[in-house]
């Protein structure tokens, strides 16, 4: 194998299977759109919330659609909830509904 210069040490695979998808499905029943966004990153450019702190709504997502909930309630907090995500979407997701749904269900798992 070529020298490049560099390594990877760390395997960068990552499993969507070994994360619960009973807080996803409960999420798709709430906000049915979900299921059409394909990551395209225009929420994000136009947040407000990201132009202030580190919220990233893509990356929340992610975390979300792989079961990684550490550290996301306090993320979604920083939402603003103004709306612009939606307004931007190309694919018609209620993005500010998701916020809101992804709140409600994570903080319906911490208090159980």
């Amino acid at each position: 194998m070529p020298d490049f210069g560099f390594s990877i040490k760390k395997t960068r695979s990552e499993s969507i299977d070994n994360g619960s998808k009973q807080k996803y499905e409960e999420l798709v029943r709430r906000v049915p759109s979900f299921k059409r966004c394909f990551q395209c990153g225009c929420c994000t450019a136009t947040c407000s919330a990201r132009q202030f702190s580190d919220f990233n709504i893509r990356r929340m997502h992610t975390l979300f659609r792989r079961g990684d909930a550490d550290g996301l309630s306090e993320q979604l907090k920083k939402c603003m909830l103004c709306g612009k995500c939606t307004l931007v979407c190309p694919r018609g997701v209620n993005i500010r509904q998701l916020v809101i749904s992804m709140r409600t269900i994570l903080d319906n798992g911490e208090k159980k």
